[in-house]
């Protein structure tokens, strides 16, 4: 099988890997790509929210599967475009892809779906916008309705940053704040079939100790080895489940990833969010787990097989990614600084650590950063304390001028805190 993968970042590269040690994958294709992407596939230049050049695309190279990597061309009906072409895609249509490109519209399902999750009210105008604020107190969650990259959430304790963000929105959901740890479960579905991933818990914070702004997410692990066993269990009953079959029943079924964000909270688990995609950096730590050929999973999505597919087998190896970001990150990040070390990687943390591309791309030869989350270096470990020392020497040997990272990357959970 030809699969085509939409998408240049890290979760891009993590599904790249996974297909590329695929014994069903024959051919494998990325649009755009990165630097990293290149040396597991072959890189073709598309406007990836464009559906039909990625219909034509997909045809020209006799693809049996497209896979949508990002938020925004779901939203923007790529797959819907694949579909019409005759091929098969990974990633829900435009209708359903509003879960995520829509607070408020996810909201309306969770209501209606009986799903969990925390009291809120949208807003467009100044006065809506003070009234909820005053509704519910500090800390103050106010959320641009729309696709944001991860950072259009704003949680904090002062008033006229919680207003001033809310206006820049325009329209905005504001909420009630959700207390406990927070948890990443992605499962798999064909409209009617839910099949869970293993659950992973991601950093959203710039700095240590969960300090500094928002951002796309620094480093995340897996399993959980404080999570309740039952877990995966409770939210594919209460969560998973109901919302794939609310959208079902209106008519708008939802195929692809569906991602839930959670809160652990002193009252039950409540959905924080959802996206219609695979989430980065979680992504890497997951599959990083996965026994399973990814490729033959992702096909059973699309083509509304997944009640006959095979339970999904997993490593018993836990695993954790750190993130590289540029300078500047999440701010405006300096881009075009030379990569080195990543040979270094290869020659001495290999197999049990490697590096995954997010914002690289190639100039003269060399390797440079060209976004704002440049990589995500991912490792695995009889525990999370071996994979996260494995991880953090792999971070050691990478020289990018300017760079952060976190350094507390899964430290709690691996009782190094």
């Amino acid at each position: 099988m030809k699969v085509l993968v939409i998408g240049g970042g890290a979760r891009e590269h993590a599904l790249c890997r996974s297909l590329s040690l695929d014994p069903d994958v024959s051919a494998l294709h990325c649009a755009p790509g990165n630097a990293g992407i290149a040396e597991l596939a072959e890189l073709h230049t598309v406007d990836a929210s464009d559906g039909d050049a990625v219909a034509v695309l997909a045809r020209q190279l006799g693809a049996g599967l497209v896979v949508v990597g990002p938020e925004a061309p779901l939203v923007e009906g790529v797959a819907d475009a694949v579909r019409e072409a005759g091929i098969p895609c990974f990633g829900p249509s435009r209708e359903a892809a509003r879960l995520e490109g829509s607070k408020a519209f996810a909201k309306d399902v969770m209501a209606a779906a009986g799903v969990p999750t925390a009291r809120s009210y949208v807003c467009t105008t100044a006065a809506e916008i003070d009234a909820a604020l005053d509704a519910f107190g500090p800390p103050y969650v106010v959320k641009d309705d729309g696709l944001a990259a991860g950072k259009g959430v704003v949680v904090t304790g002062d008033l006229d940053l919680a207003r001033e963000h809310a206006l820049a929105c325009g329209r905005v959901v504001i909420e009630d704040y959700l207390d406990g740890p927070e948890v990443s479960l992605f499962a798999v579905t064909d409209g009617e079939t839910v099949v869970p991933l293993q659950p992973a818990q991601d950093f959203k914070r710039a700095l240590d100790g969960d300090q500094g702004p928002n951002t796309g997410g620094m480093g995340a692990y897996s399993p959980l080895p404080w999570a309740d066993p039952k877990l995966v269990d409770e939210v594919l009953a209460t969560v998973l489940q109901p919302t794939v079959d609310e959208l079902r029943r209106r008519g708008t079924p939802f195929s692809g990833l569906l991602y839930a964000g959670l809160a652990i909270t002193s009252r039950g688990v409540r959905v924080i969010e959802f996206n219609a995609r695979f989430g980065d950096p979680e992504t890497q730590v997951v599959l990083a787990r996965l026994k399973t050929p990814l490729a033959g999973l992702l096909l059973a999505s699309a083509e509304g097989t997944l009640a006959d597919a095979e339970p999904l087998r997993w490593s018993e190896d836990a695993a954790v990614t750190v993130v590289v970001a540029s300078h500047n990150y999440p701010g405006t990040p300096r881009t075009g600084d030379r990569i080195e070390g990543l040979d270094e990687v290869t020659a001495e943390d290999a197999p049990h650590a490697y590096v995954l591309h997010a914002g690289t791309r190639l100039a003269e030869g060399a390797v440079v950063s060209a976004g704002g989350r440049v990589l995500s270096v991912t490792a695995t470990g009889a525990d999370l304390g071996e994979a996260r020392e494995r991880a953090y020497a792999a971070v050691g040997r990478l020289r990018l001028d300017g760079s952060q990272h976190r350094t507390d990357i899964a430290a709690r959970a691996a009782g190094q805190v």
